[in-house]
């Protein structure tokens, strides 16, 4: 650990953000170089290094690698499920290519491990809706889900057939009030909560049953860094693994939110996004993370509830 240097492959972004700031007060700021397709906001630029990356381009990724001795990369660009709806060829490139040259500098000996992340969005429709299993039938109906399900063989692939160490977890939705929605199926579950403080009131492009896995950001932040720093030899699953915490519907949030603010009102306008949340699970079955690498979740619906408010509160405070 002390000898490793990081690279994050799209830390703008809603894991990314958080991600960084973990990894750098574990590491230091020196030792975690940031990247993405544009620069960052003064406050990320000004904590540490910073390098403009465009993650499909391996030249871009190899200069920086040699140039900081990175050892470790953490791939998280990638084009959401819902946005990569709207741009399926862009989402294919970006989500493939980008996978594709990390995985080839760890198989070349330029870097010794590596972090990708799947998704829920792997299931399908034919999925098993609730405990959904660690091995089961994964038919994704959408770009993002076909990408993930994809690069999840892929590396297995390079585990089994060149020896990169890569590792990965199936994130569920996740719920964080320190960036904007970006473009999830699940993000109404951030949303919600914008919306509840400046107006009193939702409008979810989710039916009000819509029962989808969910995670609290500081959940999925000690999941992401468990899984690297545990021995490789506690990892027995090398595409990825399943990773839960709570499930939960609109209409239940709606009501915690209501317990906080009781003029609430929520009311429901499906749209596309709806036909996606109802390809995927409703529950997860993790157990396989909790035997292997000790993977426990800390946080329920009333807990997120009471911090997002809480943390949000005064952006909308008059």
């Amino acid at each position: 650990m002390l000898k490793s240097r990081i690279l994050v492959l799209g830390g703008c972004g809603q894991l990314g953000t958080e991600l960084v700031a973990h990894l750098r007060a574990q590491y230091g700021a020196k030792k975690v170089i940031v990247s993405d397709i544009k620069e960052a906001d003064d406050e990320m630029m000004a904590q540490g290094p910073f390098e403009v990356i465009d993650a499909t381009d391996y030249s871009q990724i190899e200069d920086v690698v040699i140039q900081y001795e990175i050892t470790e990369i953490y791939l998280l660009a990638a084009m959401l499920s819902a946005t990569g709806e709207k741009f399926p060829e862009k989402a294919w490139q970006l989500n493939m290519t980008s996978l594709f040259n990390v995985l080839d500098l760890a198989k070349d000996g330029k870097i010794e491990k590596v972090f990708w992340p799947s998704s829920i969005a792997v299931f399908g429709e034919s999925t098993p809706k609730n405990n959904t299993p660690q091995q089961t039938v994964m038919e994704p109906s959408t770009v993002y889900g076909i990408s993930k399900l994809a690069g999840e063989r892929w590396c297995e692939y390079y585990h089994r057939k060149y020896g990169v160490d890569v590792r990965s977890i199936r994130y569920p939705g996740l719920i964080s009030y320190k960036t904007a929605p970006g473009g999830g199926t699940t993000d109404y579950a951030v949303d919600i909560f914008h919306k509840a403080l400046k107006h009193d009131c939702y409008v979810s492009f989710l039916n009000a049953q819509s029962e989808l896995p969910m995670m609290y950001i500081e959940d999925a932040i000690r999941a992401t860094i468990a899984i690297m720093n545990v021995p490789r030899s506690q990892i027995k699953v090398h595409s990825s693994y399943n990773l839960a915490a709570l499930s939960f519907t609109p209409e239940q949030l709606a009501a915690e939110i209501k317990k906080h603010r009781p003029d609430f009102q929520i009311s429901y306008d499906p749209d596309f996004r709806q036909e996606i949340a109802d390809s995927w699970p409703n529950s997860i079955d993790d157990s396989e993370a909790r035997n292997d690498w000790g993977w426990e979740h800390k946080f329920g619906i009333e807990e997120i509830t009471e911090i997002m408010l809480r943390e949000l509160g005064p952006v909308y405070a008059k």
